[in-house]
């Protein structure tokens, strides 16, 4: 890491090992797209999404994990920065887990969040 700066957005191991798994099946080589949108039990929630990388925008952020390339537009971004991405295969509560260190109430699903900007 240039700067020893932490990454827009982290990946556990786990989560990065499920991504490359869910991307194997298919036959392209494709990107994730994280984002948010307004939307949700909390007023905001995350989206992620796989897409082929010639999608990708000029302002999208980029950020690549072994190889795994995440994207992530300018305005999600600032509600997302510094979130952790991490996966589990628990029966229950397990999927994918978001570890959003900018949201100030998160709800009982986990998959939304409010922020105060």
């Amino acid at each position: 890491m240039a700067g020893g700066l932490a990454p827009a957005i982290a990946l556990t191991e786990n989560a990065l090992k499920h991504l490359n798994k869910m991307r194997s099946e298919r036959s392209e080589d494709l990107c994730l797209r994280i984002g948010v949108k307004q939307g949700g039990c909390s007023g905001m929630s995350y989206t992620m999404e796989f897409e082929s990388k010639e999608n990708s925008r000029p302002d999208d952020a980029v950020m690549e994990y072994n190889g795994f390339v995440i994207v992530c537009d300018p305005k999600s971004l600032l509600f997302i920065y510094g979130m952790q991405l991490d996966y589990s295969d628990a029966l229950i509560g397990g999927g994918f887990n978001f570890k959003n260190p900018n949201a100030t109430q998160t709800c009982g699903c986990g998959k939304s969040f409010a922020a105060e900007m």
